[in-house]
């Protein structure tokens, strides 16, 4: 598994459903234009807002588009504690991989997160991606932790999302050449692929997607003239879609494409700014 995975966003119809032919026109589209694979339900899905129906359209909507192409289906799949993380990824037997978050809120510390990726990783029917966002979990790794999980039997690869860090250094060094680190903070993709990074889980990649997939293919092909300029340009666009909470500057630029209906995004979120969307669509 490498590439661009594309963590998709969730749409919404004006009556506030979510709009299943534009999701599905999106996840089609990018993987059309090289994206090798779809996240379903993962953080840029606003996953935490949708009910149990509307998690289960989308799932079954990036399922077909996936089958339909011949490419890779990674769901986000966990939560704050071991028991129902379990329990999730036993219900779907049927998916290329995990995306599991270590654990948020609860600060387990580090022991903590690898006695539960060590519980999971054992009882789990799929491969599974570790999801490190400390901005968002409040869990800090160190590179020597995020070594040892990617040491576990069943544990494939990593969404590292701490940025071009000390952890992300060394793991991108000490990791077996097997285990696929996939760059998770847009703006450090192409730092990233040249450390040695497999691909990028790369919510900008809703835009360009061609472009994401030709920086992915530069760095492998040790095209330095080529990807160095583009991942500064990727890299601009990424900080602009990233200006106000994801994913609002980025469902405001679709919308402005046609290729969604409406620019909504679920309370607590709010819509991004005009100014925002605009300096994105600029630099686009």
């Amino acid at each position: 598994m490498d590439g661009i995975l594309l963590p998709l966003i969730t749409p919404f119809a004006a009556d506030g459903s979510v709009a299943a032919d534009a999701l599905a026109a999106l996840a089609d589209q990018t993987l059309t234009d090289g994206a090798t694979g779809l996240v379903a339900l993962g953080t840029t899905a606003e996953a935490f807002a949708l009910d149990a129906d509307e998690r289960r359209l989308v799932l079954d909507v990036c399922t077909r588009v996936c089958r339909d192409h011949g490419a890779a289906l990674v769901l986000g799949v966990g939560g704050a504690d071991t028991r129902s993380s379990a329990a999730a990824l036993a219900a779907h037997p049927g998916i290329d991989a995990a995306l599991v978050p270590v654990p948020y809120y609860v600060r387990p510390g580090e022991a903590g997160v690898i006695a539960h990726f060590t519980r999971l990783a054992a009882d789990s029917p799929v491969p599974l991606l570790v999801y490190h966002v400390p901005h968002r979990t409040a869990q800090p790794l160190s590179g020597a932790t995020l070594l040892q999980l990617s040491r576990l039997p069943n544990v494939v690869g990593a969404k590292v999302a701490s940025g071009m860090t000390e952890d992300a250094v060394a793991l991108l060094g000490g990791c077996d050449p097997d285990f696929a680190v996939f760059a998770g903070d847009d703006a450090y993709l192409s730092p990233m692929l040249a450390l040695g990074a497999r691909g990028g889980i790369t919510a900008s990649a809703h835009l360009a997607t061609d472009r994401f997939t030709q920086l992915v293919s530069a760095w492998q092909k040790g095209d330095v003239d080529t990807a160095r300029p583009l991942g500064h340009a990727l890299a601009r666009l990424a900080s602009a879609l990233f200006a106000e909470p994801n994913p609002t500057v980025l469902k405001g630029v679709l919308h402005a494409q046609g290729r969604i209906p409406t620019p909504d995004v679920r309370l607590p979120l709010l819509p991004a700014s005009e100014q925002s969307v605009a300096t994105a669509l600029t630099l686009l």
